[in-house]
Order: C-alpha cells, then sequence, then structure tokens
C-alpha cells in the first residue's frame, strides 16, 4: 500500500533514488545562482554565507561551518571574499573573545534580498501542479535524511 511505511530494503532504494537526484539538482542549481549573480558577483560560497546571516542574524564563523557542514576554513575564505566587498562585518561576541560575530552589513543585506527576491520568481515558473502536500512530503524526506546524515555513526 503507498501510504504504509516502507520496509528497510524498499526504504533504502527509494531514498538512493532521492539521492541520485538531490546531486544533480544541486549542481544545477549552484550552476543557475552563479548565472543569475552577475549583478552582485556573488559566488555560491558568498552567497551562502550571506543567506545563512539573514536567516539567523549574526554568527561566528564556526557556528557557519557546523551549519553549512563545511569546514571552518572554506567558510572563513567566504566571510573574507563578503567582507572585503563590504558585505559583511565582524563585531566583538560577547559569548567569546576570539570568535567575533559576523554579520551583514546594508549592502549584504540588499545584495542578498535582491537574489533571494530573483530566485523565487524564477521557482514559482516550476509549476507542474504541485500541491502543498507534495511540497510538505518533500521537505520531511530531505529533512529526515539530513537528521539522520547528522546522527548517524559510520564507524
Amino acid at each position: 500500500m503507498a501510504d504504509s511505511p516502507l520496509g528497510p530494503d524498499d526504504l533504502a532504494d527509494r531514498l538512493a533514488e532521492v539521492f541520485d537526484l538531490v546531486g544533480p539538482l544541486y549542481r544545477r542549481a549552484q550552476r543557475k545562482v552563479e548565472q543569475y549573480t552577475p549583478a552582485e558577483g556573488l559566488s555560491v560560497g558568498v552567497r551562502a554565507v550571506l543567506d545563512l546571516l539573514r536567516q539567523n542574524g549574526p554568527m561566528t564563523v564556526p557556528q557557519m561551518g557546523r551549519a553549512q557542514a563545511l569546514s571552518r576554513q572554506f567558510v572563513q575564505r567566504m566571510v573574507n571574499e563578503a567582507a572585503e566587498r563590504g558585505l559583511v562585518e565582524t563585531a566583538p561576541n560577547p559569548a567569546h573573545r576570539r570568535s567575533s560575530l559576523v554579520r551583514l552589513t546594508g549592502e549584504g543585506a540588499a545584495a542578498i534580498t535582491a537574489l533571494k527576491a530573483r530566485e523565487r520568481a524564477m521557482l514559482g515558473r516550476v509549476g507542474g501542479d504541485l500541491t502543498d502536500a507534495e511540497i510538505s512530503a518533500c521537505l520531511r524526506v530531505l529533512t529526515r535524511m539530513l537528521e539522520f546524515l547528522d546522527d548517524v555513526d559510520v564507524s
């Protein structure tokens, strides 16, 4: 029955299908972001930092790395690039003297807001008669997969 939980083997097969789509989806989305950002000149990495700060407010580089499952060094390079362009700035962190908070500047907030508006306009053209229930189910599956990958011990 289509609405009953899948057994382990069938679940593994169906989730493998999801992974087979998520990889190409992610890479194509990256290319589109790079194509659609010439006005801001944002790399995918800088865009990710700006969006994370837009969503969460000021954060430290280690916090951003953990949130995105990226190395602290990579995030630091993206923060440095954004800072050189005046899109982010650092501020003292009352919770930790050696790890400054990174926050959006007005220019950074404007850049990520403009980019998100263009992305929303593009995504609104996806079509395909998708329903809210289908999108909710997709989000539930992807969230569960992320939670599993965060919790799984591969040793």
